[in-house]
Formats: C-alpha cells, sequence, structure tokens
C-alpha cells in the first residue's frame, strides 16, 4: 500500500493561540450552546461568511455519509469554504439540537470543549460533535465539527419500539429454517466471511430489513478465532470490544481469550437471527449489466447453488485469510517442520523440539511466551523494529479519555472518536506514545539491551496510527517482552535470512540457526489475492487500493465505495468493525430504496 505523509498539523496549544489559562469553572455547556446557536442561525441563512468566522482558521471538518455520502476531511477554511458553497446549496439542513458539552484538557496546554448535537438532513437523521478552543480575547472558536449519519428517516432499524410485538406460536422455527435456506428467494446482499466483520454487518442489514445471507467455510462461526493458537487472546479490553445490538455481559473478563471470543460469535449469530451457511464456500462471482452478482456457492453436503444477489460484501479480514511466507530460497533441502501462525496449536505440540519463530510482532510473542512457558527452547528472528508498549502502561493512555469503563456510553465514545480528525488524532498520539514509552522505560531498556530494536511506531505516533497505516509491526505486552528481555525468548536479529539449510535457516552473515520446527509469525497477504480468485483479474484491477490512509487522513476503501458498484469491503477489528458496520449498512439500505444511486464514485461528493 502507498505511504501517505502526514501533513503538518498544529495543535491549539494555549501558547500558540495566545492563551495564558483556561478556567477551570468554565460553564462549557453554556459557552457551548451559544456558540451552537450562533452556528444554526448562520447555516439556516445559508451564511457561509457567518459561518467560518466561528471557526478557527485552521478548523477541521470531517463528514460521514451525512453530507458527502463519503468518508471526507477538510482542513483549513478555503477547503471548508468549498464544501459549504457545495453542501449547504445541495442541502436542507434543519432540526438542530444540542444535547450536551463537557470541558476537557487532555493536557496542560491543550484545553477545549466538546459539545454534541443532533439534525436531520432531507433523508437522514444524523449527530454530530464539535469542539471550541479559546482565543486570546476571552472567546471561544471551533476548531473540529463532525457530522455522521445515524439513520434514513424513512427507513430505520426496526430495533426497540419498531421490533415485531407479535406472539410466535410454534411456527418460528420453520419460518427461521426457510428463511437460512432462502427457500422463497435469494438475498439482497451475500457476505463472504462470518468473522466479527461479517456478521457486525449482517446484523446491521437485518434490522434494516434487507435480507442477506453469510456465507462462511469453516465448520462453526468462530472457528476462525477458535482453531487459532490457543495462547491467542485480545490484547484490547472489553470495553472496547463489544459488537452491535448485543454487548458483552458485565462479567466477560477484560482480555477475552479467543477460544472464549469464537463461543461468543456463535451465539452472536444464534441470538440475533442471522443467516449463515457454515462449511460452505464461495468459488464464483459474475457481475452482470446491471451491476448485480451471480455467486456460486458450494456446500457441505456437496451441493452447489448460484444466488443472485445485489450486493457481494468481502468480510475475509486484512490479510483475506491468506497468510504469508517470506520467499526464502532452499525449502526442499530443510527436513523439519514449517509452518504459519494460522496453523499453529499450542506449545505441546512441540515439547523437547527446538523452535525457530519469524517474526516479532504479536502472533510471534504470544507463540514465544507459551513455548517458553511449557519448557520449549524458542528463537524469536527479528525482522525489523517493533512498537512495543505494555497493555498495563499504554491501554489507559491511550484509549482511557474516550472507551475506558464508565466513561462514554460505547456509541457516544465511538463518534468522540471519530470526531478528531486522523492527522490531529496522529499528532497528539505522538505525546501519548512518549508517554507510554517513559512507563515502560524499564522494559524498553531491557529490550534493548538484548538487542530487540523497538521504535515508537511509524511517525512517532504509537500503535492506533501503525494499525491504520499498516496493520501490524507491533505488539502489545502483556509478558512476552520480559522474557525476551530476561533471555527466555532467545533473539537472532544480526543479518537478514539468506536460505534454508538442512537443519534450519543460515543468514547472509554466514550465522545459522538450528531448529526442528521453523514458524512464521509473518501475517497475511493482499485481500485482492483471495478477490481475484473470486472475481477475476478483470473486476479486481478495478478495485481501489485497500487500507492505508488517504491524503485526508480516511481508511482507504474499506466499508464504502471500493471502485466495482455494489462491491463492498468490511473490515476492521472489533470497534471498527461494530462503528463502519452502520455505515456500510446504510449505504446499501440507501441504494435499495432509490436514495443512492449507486456505490460508484459519480455519486460522491468529489469537492
Amino acid at each position: 500500500m502507498a505511504a501517505v505523509d502526514t501533513p503538518t498539523v498544529n495543535l491549539p496549544t494555549l501558547d500558540r493561540l495566545g492563551v495564558s489559562a483556561v478556567p477551570k469553572d468554565v460553564d462549557a455547556k453554556k459557552v457551548a450552546s451559544l456558540w451552537f446557536d450562533s452556528l444554526v442561525k448562520n447555516i439556516e441563512d445559508k451564511n457561509i461568511d457567518g459561518i467560518l468566522s466561528l471557526f478557527h482558521p485552521d478548523a477541521w471538518f470531517r463528514d460521514m455519509l451525512a453530507l458527502t455520502w463519503a468518508f471526507r476531511t477538510f482542513q483549513g477554511a478555503s477547503k471548508i469554504r468549498k464544501f459549504l458553497e457545495d453542501t449547504l446549496s445541495a442541502h436542507t439542513l434543519s432540526a438542530f439540537k444540542f444535547t450536551d458539552a463537557t470541558f476537557e484538557s487532555p493536557y496542560p496546554d491543550l484545553a477545549w470543549i466538546l459539545g454534541r448535537f443532533t439534525f436531520e438532513t432531507e433523508i437522514g437523521a444524523c449527530s454530530g460533535i464539535f469542539r471550541l478552543i479559546p482565543t486570546a480575547d476571552g472567546q471561544w472558536t471551533g476548531f473540529t465539527f463532525y457530522t455522521n449519519l445515524e439513520e434514513l428517516k424513512d427507513f430505520p432499524e426496526k430495533i426497540g419500539s419498531l421490533r415485531n410485538h407479535l406472539p410466535n406460536h410454534g411456527k418460528w422455527l420453520a419460518q427461521r429454517e426457510r428463511e437460512k435456506e432462502f427457500v422463497d428467494g435469494d438475498p439482497t446482499v451475500l457476505i463472504v466471511g462470518g468473522g466479527q466483520s461479517g456478521l457486525d454487518v449482517a446484523a446491521r442489514l437485518k434490522h434494516l430489513d434487507v435480507p442477506t445471507l453469510v456465507v462462511e467455510k469453516n465448520e462453526r462461526i468462530g472457528d476462525q478465532w477458535r482453531h487459532r493458537y490457543q495462547a491467542l487472546c485480545l490484547h484490547d479490553p472489553v470495553w472496547y470490544d463489544h459488537m452491535p445490538y448485543l454487548p458483552f455481559p458485565p462479567s466477560w473478563p477484560v482480555y477475552t481469550p479467543a477460544q472464549k471470543l469464537a463461543g461468543w460469535l456463535e451465539y452472536y449469530a444464534e441470538a440475533l437471527e442471522l443467516n449463515v451457511w457454515t462449511k460452505s464456500t464461495v468459488v464464483k462471482a459474475v457481475q452482470d449489466a446491471n451491476n448485480e452478482w451471480d455467486v456460486t456457492v458450494e456446500r457441505g453436503d456437496g451441493s452447489t447453488r448460484v444466488l443472485h444477489v445485489k450486493h457481494l460484501v468481502f468480510a475475509i479480514g486484512l490479510g483475506g485469510n491468506n497468510p504469508y511466507f517470506p520467499n526464502i530460497p532452499g525449502k526442499e533441502e530443510y527436513q523439519g517442520q514449517v509452518l504459519h501462525s494460522t496453523q499453529h496449536g499450542s506449545a505441546k505440540d512441540h515439547l523437547g523440539k527446538k523452535v525457530l519463530i519469524v517474526g516479532s510482532a504479536t502472533s510471534a510473542h504470544d507463540v514465544a511466551a507459551d513455548y517458553v512457558e511449557h519448557g520449549v527452547d524458542v528463537t524469536m528472528y527479528q525482522r525489523d523494529k517493533t512498537y512495543i508498549m505494555t497493555t498495563k502502561e499504554g491501554m489507559p493512555r491511550m484509549i482511557g479519555q474516550v472507551w475506558w469503563e464508565g466513561k462514554w456510553p460505547v456509541d457516544v465514545a465511538d463518534r468522540v472518536d471519530a470526531s478528531l480528525p486522523t492527522f490531529v488524532t496522529e499528532e497528539i498520539s505522538k505525546r501519548i506514545t512518549l508517554d507510554i514509552a517513559e512507563a515502560d522505560k524499564q522494559l524498553l531498556e531491557g529490550l534493548k539491551k538484548v538487542g530487540f530494536r523497538t521504535y515508537l511506531g511509524d511517525g512517532g505516533c504509537g500503535f492506533l496510527a501503525m494499525a491504520k497505516r499498516r496493520g501490524g509491526g507491533y505488539y502489545l505486552d502483556v509478558g512476552a517482552s520480559q522474557m525476551v528481555a530476561d533471555g527466555k525468548i532467545k533473539l537472532k536479529n544480526d543479518s537478514p535470512i539468506k536460505r534454508y539449510t538442512k537443519t534450519g535457516l543460515e543468514f547472509e552473515d554466514g550465522s545459522t540457526v538450528d531448529a526442528d520446527v521453523i514458524l512464521f509469525a509473518t501475517g497475511f497477504d493482499s485481500p485482492m489475492i483471495t478477490a481475484e480468485k473470486i472475481l477475476g483479474k478483470d473486476v479486481t484491477t478495478r478495485l481501489k487500493s485497500m487500507w492505508g490512509v488517504d491524503a485526508e487522513g480516511e481508511i482507504r476503501t474499506a466499508w464504502r465505495d471500493s471502485g466495482v458498484p455494489n462491491f463492498w469491503f468490511m473490515m476492521g477489528n472489533l470497534m471498527l468493525c461494530r462503528f463502519h458496520s452502520k455505515h456500510l449498512a446504510l449505504q446499501i439500505k440507501a441504494i435499495e430504496e432509490g436514495i443512492l444511486k449507486g456505490s460508484g464514485p459519480e455519486n460522491r461528493y468529489l469537492a
């Protein structure tokens, strides 16, 4: 994926704003509501000069589907002016309602008032968030402004008071069987993949009354977690990971073991009555002249069914379930076992053997620690520098201002996080990353002493920026790093790999490492490989670049226009899937109801 340079971002520090101090007793709600009232009046009057007068010249405006049917971020008065000129002439915005405001000071030299509001467009109910920063003359001015489509007014989710209120005596089971098998017609949407991303968007579509089928190749929902290495456990806390409509219970462990998550996904699909075909594989999808799809599915019983669907969603992960193996010559000479971390079960499988792990990010550390705990001789080969932070010190600093238990309801937290443009978030992350590194200083120095190469992440922005830009290259430490520092996990990183030998690997400096097992914890290849197998090369070459961030800081392609009409990528961690599954579902529903003409770029705001 192509790299995008982060533009110069000036954080609104008090020094830069010419403000000596901000009163701690500021009435945030009063200040925010007065500012908001002025903004609404200027919007209703379509007075763009008046709107801009309420914002700092370096302000940011981010929209997710509410005004652009896209994810767009505009920075600076001139870009925001152009955006407003196009938007206010095309939309009638109404029903503005200020809901709440709080004062926040994430650092002594940063302070703002965070305000929340709702409004409507002609077709949608929307939410919004703004941040006001202090000025040298004692006033407050806009710094960030965020708008988000929440629902289509004429097509709300069938939840709460809109769910079915009628009893069902003796018919439910037969109805569910007919629904799951699509006896009475083909689904509107077919989702390839039944992990959290596929289930989340299936749940969203179901509650929008869009007939949807999930096709999962594994025997059971959750197998992609159930059959990974047994030591796998989530390293982010449960309150960051809730799924739509059905949050984890309050007794759930803070850090979820993979096998426990597998069971939850299976339960989730059953509880929400999602239509899933397990032990089934999508082998081919052909798009017709109307941009609809004929999808060939091979079932577990050996039968084949061709479904005609309007939308095809790939929920196959960032790597498309394609394990990546570096191209190392001489593999045929090696007499030991070669496997990928996805094929590994437990350290118990290799008791009494010597293991070499190629890789130094999350899977490599998890697997290596499991080997140590079972007395297996293990060496980690580090190909490149790795970002390390401890979960204990890192998580509260990184997500504690938004997602920590008791801070915000999860839906509010998602929007508060999204309301801060990516490049601003990364600039603040540079500070947080330094704070975490200072807290982890003893561990990082211990790693340095044994030669393990650490750094502060791409651009010094730490974990979250690396996840958005690279999808890897980090380890959130829960104990394995100390094993490296203590020498319990042996380390090799002083020379590139040259070739396999009969007994292990040889490196370019002539050194060798013998191992009975070489395990590659090297991540995944591109989802485009899977796409090409199913869609063909002609379609795949039209797809836009996947993941990383664009010039505005938005993650490329996922959850919206893919470059191929009515084809979508749904991916991300549990938090991203929870939030953006709704965006994807709303776009599909809008297309199906004739609100949005299509998913191609010609139907999106492109100013």
